[in-house]
Parts: C-alpha cells; structure tokens; sequence
C-alpha cells in the first residue's frame, strides 16, 4: 500500500496573493519556470495521486509560524500544475514555521506531530 505524502505549497507570486484563483480553478501551479526552480519543478512533479496538500503563507518577517489556508487531496499532476479536490479553503490556522517559507516543501508523512498539526480538520 502506498504510504500518503504530505505536501505544504505557497499561493503567493511576487507579492500577488493566487489562493483564491487556484480554489476556483482547482489547481495548484508554482510562480516560477522549471528551468528557473528545477529543484521546486523535481519536488512538484514528485506528487502523487491521493497526496494531501496544503497552501500557507508567511505570517511575517521574523515571525516563527506560517498560517494553513487550504487542505486538499491530489487528483493528477500534469503539465506543470497539480489539480486538486479543495476539501476546505478556510482553515486560518497558524502553526510553528519550521522554516517551510519557501514555494513547496514535502514530502512529509502523518507520523510526523507537526504535519498532523498542519492537515488535521
């Protein structure tokens, strides 16, 4: 049986919040070009079907805790984007940072305290 990854994404380009955009559309896609990131590229392309995701954002210069915004479960991943099943896109939930303020961090796993901090509902 294959063991779930989890995965924390950021929806922000450049300042330029996409949260909203990528819920509607039901996707997740980075804010930069393979060739520009290929190790954000290797990791996104390294998600798997039945993964669970989910989209924070910093809260601050110097803070220590990210906030969690969104959970979802992983449909596909193709041609640069990750499609999605939005299970809620309100969460608003902030835990310790542990450094993941960068565009994607994974793959993680649920025996981990601190990823069941982040995807529990």
């Amino acid at each position: 049986m294959k063991k779930i990854k989890y995965w924390l994404v950021g929806a922000s380009w450049k300042g330029d919040d996409q949260k909203d955009a990528f819920y509607r559309r039901g996707y997740w896609e980075m804010g930069y070009s393979d060739n520009d990131k290929p190790n954000f590229a290797e990791k996104r392309d390294s998600i798997d079907e039945g993964d669970r995701v989910a989209v924070k954002s910093m809260d601050g210069k110097g803070k220590s805790t990210i906030t969690i915004h969104a959970l979802g479960i992983v449909k596909e991943v193709a041609d640069g984007k990750v499609y999605i099943d939005w299970k809620i896109t309100d969460v608003n939930r902030q835990v310790a940072s542990k450094g993941k303020f960068s565009t994607i961090h994974g793959p993680h796993f649920y025996d981990d305290e601190w990823i069941r901090q982040v995807f529990c509902i």
